[in-house]
């Protein structure tokens, strides 16, 4: 199997049929999280509460999982393009090891450090038990989700999405349709509450993890995971973590975001965190989309990187942010003209519904330039520019938003965390497309 096509195919044609695969089961996926907490939001209140709580740490175990396993991507599909085969090999063994490390330290970090954390943003008891029940259950599948996500970046880095798609597709309905099942009892299964939602998740994770295993062993794809190439590398680590650790850094700090606007909002009213909850459940229908482009693009940039096709490169970063804006367009009327109706598939109270449609609507406003930020800083890692990378999605999540959400809120309270979003997207675009500018005309 040769991956040449990649710098010689039309790139418009090229580019969808790399991305719509990862779309389609980004948009799956994005239904799965928004199904689970709507099931979750019938229990109580306070268990929706709980889940937004929980979360933050739980996006930190599949950051370190995605932003390595982004190295590994970059640094396959590099090596293909510049025909460095046995790298390849090293990259994916190695990989995977150093991976499936990672799971075991952050499975037994999670779940020993969670009361605590908790503990920094209520007082609840049963919003601290419901929490630490649904958290230790899904922080047990740690190593799985590392597994899993490092066998995905390396289809995605041959080219391979449909078999990511079909792998993510199956993980996906098997959560959608287990939820209702294990969290309510229906037939045979016992109703297991919050317990249930955190039980069909690890399964859905396990089938997705099963069916890569399986393709991996009858697809037999040209890089492949050798026992003797294991053993790390230094000039290997150095590739894999120089990308991967600013991926994992870039995917953690909307984690960091969370926590602090959520400190933030608790001091001025405990609705404000569920709103900001309810927004982070319905903005992956969007983000996750882009990102689904984003993972058919950066493979296609990084071969041809390698390959030296610079022009190539460009023109391939212009069409995803066409798409990218065409996506979050559509977000923006959706948020703007219906946001009542996404509220209400969360919450019956009507001072909840009222100020989370204004809060979404205000958000919104920040959609489409925010598509500049999102692909330069897919683009960067594609290049191996993962420490620029890293500034944009510091600016994006820490250095512009949480002061300026601090600072407006103390004059127009929730409103001014609201109002921070799109202030901070259109500042950081700016920045990003510069950064990515330079870096591409540098070389």
């Amino acid at each position: 199997m040769e991956q040449t096509y990649m710098k010689e195919k039309p790139i418009l044609p090229l580019l969808l049929s790399m991305a719509a695969p990862m779309i389609l089961s980004m948009l799956v996926n994005s239904l799965y999280n928004i199904i689970d907490s709507i099931f979750v939001a019938k229990i109580s209140e306070d268990a929706m509460t709980a889940l937004s709580l929980v979360f933050p740490i739980q996006n930190v175990v599949n950051s370190v999982a995605v932003g390595f396993g982004i190295g590994i991507n970059v640094m396959i599909a590099f090596c293909l393009g510049a025909n460095q085969r046995e790298q390849a090999d090293k990259a994916a063994s190695q990989g995977m090891f150093l991976s499936i490390v990672h799971g075991i330290i952050l499975s037994i970090t999670g779940i020993l450090i969670m009361p605590s954390f908790l503990k920094l943003f209520t007082n609840n008891q049963d919003t601290l038990s419901l929490g630490l029940r649904y958290s230790n259950i899904v922080l047990l599948f740690s190593i799985i989700i590392h597994v899993e996500i490092t066998f995905e970046k390396y289809f995605q880095a041959m080219g391979m999405m449909v078999v990511s798609m079909l792998s993510m597709l199956c993980g996906c309905i098997l959560n959608i349709i287990l939820d209702p099942v294990l969290i309510f009892g229906i037939g045979p299964f016992p109703r297991l509450g919050i317990e249930g939602a955190a039980i069909a998740t690890g399964i859905g994770q396990c089938s997705t993890l099963l069916i890569y295993i399986l393709f991996y062993i009858f697809k037999k794809p040209p890089v492949t995971i050798r026992k003797h190439l294991l053993r790390p590398e230094k000039n290997v680590c150095i590739r894999l973590y120089g990308v991967g650790i600013p991926g994992a850094l870039n995917m953690a700090l909307p984690s960091l975001l969370i926590s602090a606007l959520n400190g933030i909002l608790a001091s001025i009213s405990e609705s404000g965190v569920i709103i900001l909850g309810i927004y982070y459940k319905l903005q992956t229908f969007l983000y996750l989309s882009v990102n689904g482009m984003i993972q058919g693009m950066r493979p296609l940039m990084g071969y041809n990187y390698g390959a030296k096709e610079y022009r190539r490169v460009n023109k391939i970063y212009r069409l995803a942010l066409t798409i990218a804006i065409g996506i979050m367009t559509a977000g923006t009327l959706l948020f703007m003209f219906t946001p009542e109706t996404f509220m209400k598939m969360f919450t019956t109270q009507e001072t909840t519904i009222a100020a989370g449609a204004s809060a979404l609507r205000i958000i919104s406003c920040g959609f489409i330039v925010s598509s500049v930020s999102v692909v330069s800083s897919g683009a960067l890692e594609a290049l191996g520019k993962g420490n620029e990378s890293l500034v944009v999605s510091l600016l994006r999540y820490l250095v512009i938003i949480v002061p300026l959400a601090f600072v407006l809120s103390r004059f127009i309270g929730a409103n001014g965390v609201w109002h921070s979003f799109w202030i901070t997207e259109t500042v950081t675009a700016f920045v990003a497309y510069g950064i990515y500018r330079k870096a591409l005309r540098n070389k």
